[in-house]
């Protein structure tokens, strides 16, 4: 089982960046496929990135491709997005998950770990 901990969200003008950390405990950290959702006000929770065991596979929603990036460091198991160029729809609760299953995964259903969400709120 893996314990997971997001932080680095807060306000931001429209244009600026964030980065996000996700701080892991337990064991095998290594091995999950890892990914960062999202969950705006009176909507679904939707996909943002995910990043396979060892960096080398990365996947975006169409709508954070050339914004987002997300990344990795095993050894400091802590997964991390960075954003660039946030809009104002960017607003939401991020969260990141931890995934069982080989392969990228899109779907929140497929997650097996959930940390608590940090706020980002981008303002005009």
């Amino acid at each position: 089982q893996v314990q997971l901990v997001e932080s680095g969200g807060g306000l931001v003008q429209a244009g600026g960046s964030l980065r996000l950390s996700c701080s892991a405990s337990g064991r095998a950290f290594s091995t999950y496929i890892m990914g960062w959702f999202r969950q705006a006000p009176g909507k679904e929770r939707e996909f943002v990135a995910a990043i396979n065991r060892i960096s080398s596979n990365t996947e975006y929603a169409d709508s954070m491709k050339g914004r987002f990036t997300i990344s990795r460091d095993n050894d400091k198991i802590t997964v991390y997005l960075q954003m660039n160029s946030l809009k104002i729809e960017d607003t939401a609760v991020y969260y990141c998950a931890a995934s069982k299953f080989s392969g990228l995964q899109i779907e929140s259903k497929t997650y097996h770990y959930w940390g608590q969400g940090t706020q980002v709120t981008v303002s005009s």
